[in-house]
């Protein structure tokens, strides 16, 4: 079976290159793979201790903040190496600074990883959420390297817990330790024979509710929201904003919105900016050119990325994007640590927190146009519903925290 995944990805790497020549995306995740052993070998040297995290994309990342802070601060004289799968979590957080080495992963061939571990040679290895790489595990195994999962997620559909999932079912096999989400994902590796497992929780808890600390302040947002009832809508796709901006015409200028969209290609966002009759300024606009004062805006799109978090704490009201998708709503988190009630769309059950919030009714899932209208509706006009609703859902943060302790508690022995 080794064989034949090792001729698989092989073959993806040969197809990739192909599609690489008309995909800006799947060029950055090939031409950012070339330089990877260069960079290793130029920081980190025989001698240095270090620590090996790997995130797939730039949620994980922050999901394993917690735990990369933590770790750092137990052990500053080891060099912190992160790798990231896909280009939209490393083109965002390359230049981060919890890291010492930030670099994208290399193909899982057993030349990569065995040319990856020796150049990085960690004494711990993190994986977060998921991905499971067999040949880097397997590498990691024969070279006794302790084996982390953390805030891990399993549902029974997934290859491990299938008939013919055994190829997939031996890499778990390589773990030192499992921390997961939930009760469900502790009996399902159980039901595989895994004693080494514990609940830990989602570490994007203790993320999110550590954002309080920070300064959130941005004037040029404080300057636009003016005191006024503000929307402010995150992450959106196409379909959000189909639904989104019939509303926002037709809405009072006492409300005022900002749009955060999932893509910001100058095409789209030209697009969106077109269909809102309302005043409308874009991020870039305040940046490069003289405007009119952005009080005098109705509609605020910020064409760029990384400030939508701090954008969350303007909020009296949230609508995160994604839900009228596969595979659904992004992340709810942000801005529900903020104490801002949540619109979503109706594609949401692959997330727990989400789940849970709408069950707690701090969330509000809706299907089409109209229930759009009633919730927006409902919740601008009533003070009272609103800040229920938002203290709903800071509670329901502050309540979940406490993962990242428990995983550092474990591995250090505390």
């Amino acid at each position: 079976m080794f064989f034949l995944y090792n001729l698989i990805v092989q073959i993806a790497d040969f197809l990739l290159k192909i599609v690489a020549l008309f995909s800006p995306k799947i060029k950055l995740f090939v031409d950012g793979r070339k330089p990877v052993f260069e960079i290793l070998q130029a920081k980190i040297n025989s001698n240095d201790k270090t620590i090996w995290f790997h995130a797939a994309s730039l949620g994980e990342y922050e999901q394993g903040l917690p735990v990369i802070e933590k770790i750092k601060e137990r052990f500053p004289y080891h060099k912190i190496v992160v790798t990231f799968f896909s280009p939209s979590g490393y083109e965002v957080r390359k230049n981060n600074t919890v890291a010492d080495v930030t670099v994208y992963l290399p193909l899982d061939t057993k030349k990569n990883a065995k040319d990856f571990l020796s150049l990085v040679h960690p004494e711990m290895a993190f994986f977060i959420k998921y991905e499971y790489w067999p040949n880097y595990l397997n590498e990691l195994h024969k070279l006794v390297t302790p084996t982390y999962l953390i805030s891990g997620i399993f549902r029974k559909n997934q290859l491990f817990f299938k008939w013919h999932g055994g190829f997939y079912r031996k890499a778990l096999d390589t773990f030192t330790y499992f921390f997961v989400q939930n009760e469900s994902s502790k009996h399902l590796l159980q039901q595989l024979g895994k004693a080494n497992v514990a609940v830990s929780g989602d570490t994007r808890f203790d993320r999110v509710a550590s954002i309080l600390e920070k300064d959130n302040s941005l004037d040029f947002i404080s300057a636009f929201k003016n005191d006024t009832l503000t929307v402010v809508v995150g992450s959106s796709w196409p379909k959000d904003e189909n639904l989104l901006v019939d509303f926002i015409n037709q809405t009072s200028d006492k409300v005022k919105f900002i749009i955060a969209p999932h893509n910001i290609k100058e095409e789209q966002i030209q697009e969106l900016k077109n269909s809102i009759t309302k005043k409308v300024v874009l991020f870039s606009e305040v940046e490069t050119r003289s405007i009119a004062p952005l009080q005098d805006f109705n509609v605020f799109i910020i064409d760029s990325i990384g400030i939508l978090t701090k954008i969350y704490s303007y909020a009296d009201i949230a609508y995160v994007g994604g839900g009228f998708g596969n595979p659904g709503v992004h992340n709810i988190l942000e801005p529900a640590t903020f104490g801002v009630p949540i619109v979503i769309g109706p594609n949401f059950s692959h997330f727990g927190e989400a789940t849970a919030l709408v069950n707690m009714e701090g969330c509000v899932s809706i299907s089409n146009k109209k229930e759009l209208f009633d919730a927006f509706s409902n919740l601008i006009a009533n003070d009272d519903i609103r800040h229920e609703k938002g203290h709903i859902c800071s509670t329901f943060v502050q309540m979940n925290k406490g993962a990242t302790n428990i995983i550092v508690k474990y591995i250090l022995n505390d």
